[in-house]
């Protein structure tokens, strides 16, 4: 099969490839060049498909992987190129299409992110002249990505809506910053209650799926998250524990203690929404509990959590930087311990 990958070279992109070799398959990929070494036995196009996609002109390919496309005018430019060259696109897209994740079990036929006609025209313009980032605007471009790829392939796109990814080389370093804080050991701030449920999904799972629906031109929406049961944030950290042999201690703090010493969930303390979180017009609390009944139902399968967490670790420790995307400083964290401790001292007096 020869598979085009339009990015390949970091993360998801990065296992895509890697999955893809492993099948013998021929794999070519189309990006900005900035990471040229990672995979120099491979077919390298060089282009920006904000710019010159000219190098994907009077090729033909089976399959094609977006892993990048972030707004529609993105998907429109390739699609100009590729045409009916192509037998079946895969476009990762996101749970964040979503409304929001108030009900229990989302499907794939949940309401979906919009905004007024108006202001979409505005955003959209902005986006593509470059005057803002797509991740503003991150759901509703991806909503509109989804209706892009399928005007021009209808019937021969799988539209992947992707969880929380990990794994190694997860340059958002959210699992990364709770499997090092928890290596480090000693009293760790954690938010929330202990059996608050997680969702996420090693990217070897992702690939591996991907291709097997490739094989077959598997079509159609899926949310592609996981475990296929209720893992809590107790049992991640747990696990953490055990897999990097820490003397780490938890400490569960109190959601609204956190948002009132302004603590911000999700990047200070990266795989937390709070689960009253504040929502315009919505007074449910927020759950992240996702379906992937249709994705299991479509042969979908997960690694163990022991072994996403022990690659993880193996990557953090070889890793060479020592900046971090998201997480909280030890020096706040130790602030906001004292300040919680003496709270519930004073709650027991």
């Amino acid at each position: 099969m020869k598979v085009l990958i339009l990015g390949g070279t970091r993360f998801l992109g990065k296992a895509m490839v890697e999955e893809g070799l492993k099948r013998g398959y021929e794999i070519t990929l189309f990006n900005r060049g900035n990471y040229k070494e990672a995979f120099s036995e491979v077919e390298q196009l060089i282009g920006d498909r904000d710019g010159d996609v000219s190098q994907l002109e009077n090729r033909k390919w089976d399959v094609v992987v977006d892993t990048c496309g972030f707004a529609p005018h993105q998907i429109n430019k390739v699609a100009a190129v590729l045409g009916n060259s192509i037998e079946h696109y895969t476009y990762i897209s996101s749970i964040s299409v979503y409304k929001d994740w108030i009900p229990l079990n989302i499907a794939e036929e949940y309401h979906l992110q919009s905004m007024p006609p108006d202001r979409l025209k505005n955003v959209l313009k902005d986006v593509e002249e470059g005057k803002i980032s797509p991740y503003e605007h991150y759901g509703t471009l991806k909503v509109l990505c989804e209706a892009e790829a399928e005007k021009y392939w209808p019937g021969r796109v799988l539209h992947i809506r992707a969880g929380q990814l990990v794994g190694p080389f997860d340059y958002t370093d959210r699992l990364p910053y709770w499997v090092q804080r928890v290596a480090e050991g000693g009293n760790i701030v954690v938010p929330g209650r202990p059996d608050r449920p997680i969702q996420l999904i090693d990217v070897k799972d992702i690939a591996t799926w991907a291709f097997d629906m490739m094989k077959k031109r598997k079509a159609g929406t899926f949310n592609v998250t996981g475990p296929d049961y209720e893992l809590t944030m107790e049992e991640l950290l747990n696990t953490c524990k055990a897999i990097t042999n820490s003397d780490g201690q938890f400490v569960w703090v109190d959601e609204q203690f956190l948002l009132d010493h302004q603590i911000q969930p999700w990047t200070e303390l990266p795989l937390w929404i709070p689960e009253s979180f504040p929502l315009e017009g919505e007074t449910q609390p927020w759950k992240m509990c996702i379906s992937v009944k249709k994705a299991l139902d479509s042969g979908l399968s997960f690694s163990p959590l022991e072994e996403t967490i022990h690659d993880v670790y193996q990557w953090e420790k070889a890793r060479q930087d020592s900046k971090r995307k998201t997480g909280i400083s030890r020096e706040k964290e130790q602030e906001l311990l004292n300040s919680w401790l003496q709270k519930k001292k004073k709650d027991t007096v």
